[in-house]
């Protein structure tokens, strides 16, 4: 692979800023036996520059049976370049008409079963147990392994599709359904979609099942497994108060439809920002109101990530930093500002987590960090949403607190719709917005933007919320094993489910918890058993700090039941750095490893150095 692309995305072929695709058509059928699609795309291409021979596409393990030009039905030259490992191949097609500016190309080919974008579950996978089902994950740069694309945020595209299914099932995608599906054969239907709002193609999202939806909300379905979808379709009910929310801060709502798809335990992220259809993981749910600051993400994802987009993914932080600043004060304006300070405030608490597991010198804890040769699957973190949000914080206050700060974002998010932008332009668009505040001089962007580590300006989130936990943890540090000391299951009942998780993760930033004091925790408290996966995984994490040998097989479990990255990789990776505990820890990983989604298994995969297998 490389570098100079015309494209400026170091993770793409392809060349837009040439011949841009501006829509794309897809006619799929779903295949759970060969655990594949088959089918054809058709791209709309549009010359921007004049000599332009090629139209340079991404692909990955994609078999390309047939290229046609659909003006005169001609077949077109194409080839596809030997595969590069983190990036897959470079596919070029011959242009038909040099003298023309517009073209019309249909691509005829095949999935691989190994397509990392795709999860096939089996029957047995699902919750009822009878029915297959198949989910897409293509952010980063996925989409490339099911369809042949211009696969770089830069440019944007809509689409349409027609997906061929088992009649059975249900299919929904990241666009609005075009009526009800038809019957094509007496084993399959025809479901239609269109998506008139130009989205990056790794927003592309399909997913295909036993499903069933619920109504909460006048523009919003909860779609789920049909096993639970009634037991679950509560918790979503906040959903228009989100939104409606998030318009007050951001401005209109342009996607028509807000639905929620709970996804099978297998998903590996907290939710996806699929316009029109947020994926959700299950691990959410807990019936203690966790679900809110999920929902709140994405659906702020709704202007930033979606209505405006990083022109790449060296500028990830432009879409995850922006979604945990709009997240926030989505909550500050529905729960109250506390409740903004604290959300903040525990996150940050896992930049310094995340920082330190890195180091300070890792390039990758940059906010812009640099991806040439580098697979954006590899800098994934938790940096670009906290130190995001960290920098843009800072911004708020010292330009004169969200009174002022408010109306630049909602100038900045109408200024840039429908576009893909760098750090450069958002900068631009700051210091022409505020032409004469002084404290943006004192902005040092190389230190904010360019530089490892933590943020060179440490923010004060506290409340009297973190007070309490702060106060709590104390308590077990400074426990002496003194038998007259009382602790109780009364001591968490005036906490959210929140502070129970700060609590946690205070104790796993100080030094390991002796076992007795393991022990007493769990006597009092029972967390093995606790109902909400988040505090479990801090619990968990808290166990293995402490090397409390007993709980290696509850941890184990614990990533077995579901594969939601950010648990999963954390669990795995402390295991594999507890010497007694990495051959287990190994061998379990190898057993499951097909059952996780790509990006897991890959994240795991690197984190125990099994990267070769």
């Amino acid at each position: 692979m490389g570098d100079g692309l015309s494209s400026g995305d170091p993770n793409s072929y392809s060349n837009p800023d040439e011949i841009a695709v501006s829509h794309i058509n897809l006619l799929w059928k779903i295949d759970f036996q060969k655990k594949n699609i088959t089918g054809k795309v058709s791209l709309n291409a549009n010359r921007k520059k004049g000599g332009v021979k090629n139209l340079i596409l991404d692909s990955s393990n994609l078999n390309i049976l047939e290229v046609k030009d659909d003006v005169s039905g001609n077949n077109l030259d194409f080839k596809v370049f030997a595969p590069d490992p983190k990036f897959g191949s470079k596919m070029e097609i011959m242009l038909p008409n040099l003298d023309s500016e517009r073209y019309n190309i249909t691509i005829t080919y095949e999935t691989s079963p190994k397509a990392s974008a795709l999860l096939w579950l089996d029957p047995e996978q699902t919750a009822g147990k009878k029915h297959p089902y198949l989910f897409s994950q293509c952010q980063p740069i996925h989409c490339r392994t099911i369809i042949p694309c211009q696969d770089t945020p830069a440019s944007k595209t809509t689409y349409s599709a027609e997906i061929t299914a088992p009649r059975d099932l249900v299919v929904l995608m990241s666009a609005i359904r075009q009526g009800d599906p038809v019957d094509v054969t007496e084993e399959c239907k025809v479901h239609r979609f269109q998506q008139k709002v130009p989205i990056p193609i790794c927003l592309i999202a399909i997913a295909v099942g036993n499903l069933e939806s619920r109504k909460i909300g006048p523009r919003s379905h909860l779609w789920s497994e049909r096993e639970f979808v009634d037991a679950i379709a509560q918790e979503f009910s906040e959903t228009e108060l989100m939104l409606s929310t998030a318009e007050s801060i951001c401005g209109p709502y342009v996607w028509g439809i807000y639905d929620l798809l709970v996804l099978p335990p297998s998903f590996p992220l907290g939710g996806m920002e699929n316009p029109c259809l947020t994926f959700v993981t299950p691990t959410v749910l807990a019936d203690d109101g966790s679900v809110a600051e999920v929902i709140a993400h994405e659906i702020a994802h709704s202007w930033t990530g979606n209505l405006i987009t990083n022109k790449n993914f060296e500028h990830y932080w432009l879409n995850e930093g922006f979604t945990m600043f709009v997240e926030r004060k989505i909550l500050g304006k529905v729960r109250g500002h506390e409740a903004r300070l604290f959300s903040a405030y525990r996150g940050f608490k896992d930049l310094i987590d995340e920082i330190k597991t890195q180091g300070e010198d890792n390039p990758l804890t940059q906010l812009v960090v640099d991806l040439k040769n580098v697979s954006p699957n590899d800098s994934y973190s938790v940096v670009p949403y906290e130190k995001g949000h960290t920098f843009l914080f800072y911004l708020e206050e010292i330009l004169g607190g969200p009174e002022i700060f408010d109306p630049f974002l909602r100038n900045y998010l109408d200024a840039y719709k429908y576009q893909s932008i760098d750090t450069d332009d958002f900068k631009k668009y700051l210091y022409e917005y505020f032409p004469k505040n002084k404290a943006l001089k004192k902005v040092d962007w190389e230190k904010w933007v360019r530089s490892p580590g933590m943020p060179p300006v440490l923010p004060d989130y506290s409340t009297h919320l973190d007070k309490a936990c702060d106060s709590l943890k104390s308590r077990w540090i400074e426990w002496s094993g003194d038998e007259t000391v009382n602790f109780s299951i009364n001591d968490l009942s005036s906490f959210s489910a929140s502070q129970i998780q700060e609590f946690l993760m205070q104790l796993f930033l100080e030094n390991p918890l002796s076992i007795s004091k393991l022990s007493a925790m769990q006597k009092a408290y029972d967390l093995d058993n606790i109902k909400n996966w988040e505090t479990h995984y801090r619990w968990l994490r808290l166990c293995i700090k402490g090397q409390w040998t007993e709980k290696i097989p509850l941890a184990l479990k614990f990533v077995t039941k579901q594969g939601r990255m950010k648990y999963v990789r954390s669990i795995y990776r402390e295991l594999y750095e507890w010497k007694e505990a990495r051959p287990e820890a190994i061998r379990h990983f190898k057993t499951h490893r097909k059952a996780m989604m790509f990006l897991t298994a890959y994240k795991v995969a690197k984190d125990m150095h099994l990267e070769e297998e």
